[in-house]
């Protein structure tokens, strides 16, 4: 074989890479779903004005102003190439928890607060709660089931929000017993009951008045700001709220879970139980001192979250098992109630809150929601580029910046 060959060969070899990859990542956009419904409700709460020319719901003003999410090249999620799948994306995610860089060096300033039961949550801000006649927006956080303030893509929104001469005061939310804070009531965090996350918000308003206040939840922290947010309707504090990986039928999302796999039995259920297994042995003697009689013995030997369930979460709320407190604690019916503009970012390989999962057409016929889907990304993963990157993180400032019309340079 001549040289003029081998070249020829490899020239034709490299113009199928390139095109095979053009063609891959045109596969990779974003898929926005939102009604093209109008509603002059949208327009007076979103702009302060019935002007016919105003945007009259999420729909257009994420196609107008929101350009990170409709730009060709930017609204791409091109996995990194050795995480090219949802489970790989997932299985990332959760072992680089602790991570620290200088992505998401943060240090934070906590607040404790006592709810009305002796409970204890935690709020952590960054880069401090306490600026005298601050006029900053506002960023409330609401991790997922087991997760807290230190988890690494927590940290990294948190500084990307927090950055900028326009940047945030962001205030993470630690569920009760997670976050390092401690259990002081019989009561453990859920994802059902949306009381806390209510009480939180409405102590931070209060404390900021005339401040915007825009809300992101994670995974199960996502399916309570979702149900909140359908709860209070038109009554929502929020400019804009974000939901990332959220399940909203949490009885699909559960029983995905809890399906026979490698990775479900090997890394997602025993990382999930020992967590909640934590809680309950550094707070033993305040759980036994609950008027509800759990098996404590029954919680320790426990293998599965549905399990757990069951003896904790179905008991407090007397749910008949796990299968009907997922069902009860499902987002989904709020969806159509929701009065704040919303953004939720969802995967199509997501091995943990299935897509399956999420109301379609409820987001097709409210003016106020919007689903943004890409092809790859796992559960909470998102990871982009050669040295992986978390995504929509500036998709998510850009957001909320347009909606509290936040000057962006």
């Amino acid at each position: 074989m001549s040289v003029e060959f081998y070249a020829a060969s490899a020239a034709i070899a490299g113009a199928s890479m390139l095109i095979g990859l053009k063609k891959y990542k045109e596969t990779c956009g974003v898929q926005l779903l939102a009604a093209d419904d109008q509603s002059d409700e949208f327009k007076v709460k979103v702009s302060g004005s019935e002007n016919k020319d105003a945007p009259a719901n999420i729909k257009s003003v994420i196609s107008t102003q929101c350009s990170l999410l409709t730009d060709p090249e930017s609204s791409l999620m091109v996995p990194t190439p050795y995480l090219c799948g949802g489970m790989l994306q997932t299985v990332y995610c959760t072992s680089i928890g602790l991570k620290k860089d200088a992505q998401s060096a943060v240090e934070y300033d906590r607040q404790t607060v006592t709810m009305s039961d002796n409970g204890t949550i935690s709020v952590d801000w960054y880069p401090t709660r306490c600026e005298k006649d601050s006029h900053k927006p506002i960023a409330i956080i609401m991790p997922g089931l087991g997760g807290s303030s230190y988890e690494y893509h927590i940290r990294c929104m948190v500084k990307v929000l927090a950055s900028g001469y326009n940047g945030y005061r962001v205030a993470v939310m630690n569920h009760r017993g997670s976050g390092r804070t401690p259990l002081t009531s019989g009561r453990l965090y859920n994802g059902y009951d949306t009381e806390d996350f209510r009480d939180i918000v409405n102590l931070i308003v209060a404390v900021n008045p005339n401040v915007p206040v825009v809300g992101m939840g994670y995974s199960l922290g996502a399916n309570l700001l979702t149900k909140y947010l359908g709860e209070v309707g038109s009554d929502s504090p929020f400019s804009a709220a974000i939901a990332i990986c959220c399940p909203f039928d949490t009885e699909v999302a559960g029983r995905s879970l809890d399906a026979k796999g490698f990775l479900n039995d090997n890394l997602f259920q025993p990382n999930l139980v020992a967590t909640i297994k934590r809680v309950i042995k550094r707070n033993l003697e305040v759980i036994k001192a609950s008027p509800i009689n759990y098996d404590i013995d029954a919680i320790m030997r426990a293998k599965r979250m549905s399990e757990l369930d069951n003896l904790i979460t179905a008991k407090t709320y007397g749910h008949k098992n796990c299968w009907a407190y997922y069902k009860a604690a499902s987002s989904t019916p709020y969806v159509d109630n929701i009065k704040t503009p919303y953004l939720a970012i969802n995967s199509l390989d997501d091995p943990i809150t299935p897509y399956k999962g999420i109301p379609m057409e409820r987001f097709r016929s409210n003016p106020y929601v919007a689903l943004a889907l890409v092809k790859h990304g796992g559960h909470l993963g998102f990871f982009s580029g050669m040295d992986p990157k978390i995504w929509y993180l500036a998709h998510a400032k850009q957001f909320f910046d347009v909606l509290i019309n936040n000057p962006t340079p």
